[in-house]
């Protein structure tokens, strides 16, 4: 047995061992090198060079391959082949150690870079893990049956355990539970869910068993949205990064025809041997490399992707992490996202002679027959007030104006105060409906035979959160803009009451845009919020777009940042996020030229040997990679305005 079991646990081993082969290989290759040393100081020259050449082999082979393949691809020099010629050149004037040392620390600092672009893509990985594989489908019958999540189509009811991963997009139909839904938003608190609410592919039922029905193909599914997101985030690289890489290839060219006019002018020119010449081409070969340039801004960009993708906010590629630290102003949609999107009753009035309970169940059992948004809120608040089951009853809809009901031959009307009688609305409660207007209510009127018997005030409210994060935009140095449909008065009491710093009311799509162009006018750099196909052109429009996670498909794909909860806090958090990157590339670029020239002066002036220029130059290039990594903290400090 314990055959049988040795063999089924090495390929795994290996397997795990294969995504380090690069480190191991460099950390072999520094043995060798040791070896070889010591083997030189015995007395034992070949046997030295014999273990030297396979320490430049086996420690070189991976940047050597990919640096070749590169050249091969690009047509263009990189700094992996002024690698390769430094070592080649030290071991053909006899440097061996030095040579050797070079390509270890090369190779020590790739495997470095390599596992932090593996690091900064594991959370595609951990991603596609979560998606499940299998589901149980519900027949006709009542039975069920374990199949493949590429067999179900859309319309198919599965059940779902407690414990098991949500294997689709869809809605409860029987049956309420909690779900963990932290792989979708980053949000670790598990959301109650009842019928008809919302699951997402990827979440895990925590409480209860639940029957849902799959409302959204797999490919469509919001978990492969985050995936493709992520993939394409990490695919496209920032105007920064396309900069360095483009000077890369310019810049070793030059490195080469001076290493070229080195070998021969200090000899002629300062009198010095041809060793000396040769050596000090070489050094300069190693320490000109601008290798730790080029590793300033990759790992940095997808250490931060990768933090926003932990946190719930996807970036759809490097440039906009860099467009988000330059932020000046931003504005936003109120429906859905300064306000919840659905009114609430805020006040309700009733005549003197009437009793409160009883006039708004009436009220309400007229509202119930009609699917318009303000009656729904108006018999989600009866509900709220104690009010139980409400009867059927006959009801004639006037659109555009209210509704009209007949109930024991009294006639009942409910709408507008135009609808109603415009004086007696206004006159109803000492004129309460114009106060009630000017902060921004919408109000309903209720009629009996004996004039208007009560006034419901309705608003679609502001997000707490939405407020904190407006303050957390200002204390960052953004101007907040709110862009809405709604007239003035409604439009001026949400601003007030989200502290937003200025409102532009009654906005059509096609005047969102033209605001959102004198707003880039004015501030260069300037965000844009939304969650409707309206705010589409808007999202198009700015700098950088953000789509909360819950809106429309159209938002979604539109813009360049997706925030997954619909948090607007997400917003400030991205932001410091981004400048954190970007004073961390500027740090990495200022070192890394720093280093470079320092180390090409003291070669001239004689004052560094190779192993140090070696040491100088590698040792700069897993500083700033290491000086990117921090980007993965999610403990992002708050920034001083800029």
């Amino acid at each position: 047995m314990s055959t049988i079991k040795e063999t089924n646990e090495n390929p795994s081993f290996l397997k795990s061992l294969f995504p380090h082969m690069e480190l191991i290989a460099a950390l072999f290759s520094g043995v060798l090198i040791l070896g070889a040393w010591l083997l030189s100081n015995a007395g034992q020259e070949t046997a030295s060079i014999v273990f030297y050449l396979l320490a430049f082999v086996i420690g070189g082979f991976a940047k050597a391959k990919e640096g070749i393949e590169a050249t091969i691809e690009d047509k263009e020099l990189n700094v992996e082949m002024l690698m390769i010629l430094a070592a080649i050149g030290s071991a053909i004037i006899g440097y061996w150690t030095e040579g050797a040392i070079l390509i270890f620390i090369f190779a020590v600092s790739g495997a470095l870079e390599t596992y932090t672009m593996n690091k900064s893509k594991k959370e595609i990985s951990s991603l596609m893990k979560l998606q499940p594989e299998e589901a149980w489908k519900l027949n006709s019958d009542g039975s069920t049956i374990r199949v493949s999540v590429n067999e179900l189509v859309v319309g198919d009811q599965l059940v779902v355990k407690p414990g098991e991963r949500i294997p689709a997009d869809g809605i409860i139909v029987n049956g309420f539970t909690a779900v963990d839904e932290a792989a979708i938003s980053g949000e670790s608190i598990p959301v109650s869910k009842k019928t008809n609410d919302e699951l997402y592919a990827g979440t895990v039922n925590i409480s209860g068993a639940i029957t849902m029905e799959m409302t959204k193909a797999n490919e469509d599914s919001l978990f492969q949205k985050i995936i493709q997101l992520v993939q394409s985030a990490q695919d496209e690289k920032s105007p920064a990064q396309q900069f360095i890489e483009k000077f890369e290839g310019t810049y070793v060219k030059f490195v080469l025809l001076g290493v070229a006019v080195m070998m021969f002018l200090p000899h002629y020119l300062l009198g010095w041997d041809w060793t000396t010449t040769l050596y000090r081409a070489m050094v300069l070969l190693v320490v000109a490399s601008p290798c730790a340039l080029v590793a300033s801004i990759m790992p940095a960009t997808l250490a931060a992707i990768s933090n926003g993708a932990k946190s719930g906010i996807l970036f759809k590629g490097g440039v906009h992490l860099e467009n988000v630290s330059e932020m000046k102003a931003i504005a936003l949609d109120k429906t859905g996202t300064l306000t919840q999107g659905k009114p609430v009753v805020t006040d309700f009035f009733v005549r003197e002679d009437l009793d409160r309970i009883a006039t708004l169940t009436l009220l309400a059992t007229i509202e119930t027959q009609s699917n318009h948004p303000l009656a729904q809120a108006i018999t989600s608040y009866a509900k709220s007030e104690g009010i139980g089951q409400l009867p059927l009853i006959h009801i004639e809809d006037k659109p555009g104006f209210g509704l009209e009901a007949t109930i024991d031959g009294q006639t009942i009307i409910v709408g507008k105060p135009e609808f109603v009688n415009k004086k007696d609305a206004f006159a109803f409660q000492n004129g309460i409906a114009a106060t009630l207007a000017d902060e921004g209510k919408t109000v309903i009127f209720m009629r009996d035979q004996q004039g208007i018997a009560a006034a419901a005030a309705l608003k679609d409210t502001v997000r707490e959160e939405a407020k904190e994060a407006i303050k957390l935009l200002q204390s960052l140095g953004i101007k907040t803009v709110m862009l809405t449909g709604d007239n003035e008065k409604t439009a001026k009491v949400i601003a007030k009451e989200a502290g937003i710093d200025q409102y532009i009311a009654e906005c059509l799509p096609e005047t969102k845009v033209e605001h959102m162009k004198a707003l880039l006018k004015e501030y260069k750099f300037v965000g844009m919020v939304g969650d409707g196909i309206n705010d589409a052109p808007a999202l198009a429009t700015a700098t950088t777009g953000f789509a909360m996670g819950e809106g429309t498909d159209v938002a979604l794909e539109t813009a360049d940042v997706v925030l997954m909860k619909n948090d607007l806090s997400k917003i400030a958090y991205a932001v410091k996020m981004s400048r954190k990157m970007q004073r961390i590339v500027k740090q990495n670029i200022v070192f890394s030229i720093s280093v470079i020239g320092v180390l090409i002066i003291s070669n001239f002036l004689q004052a560094v040997d190779l192993p140090l220029g070696v040491i100088g130059h590698e040792g700069s290039t897993i500083l700033v990679i290491l000086n990117g990594l921090r980007m993965l903290n999610r403990n992002i400090k708050k920034n001083t305005p800029k």
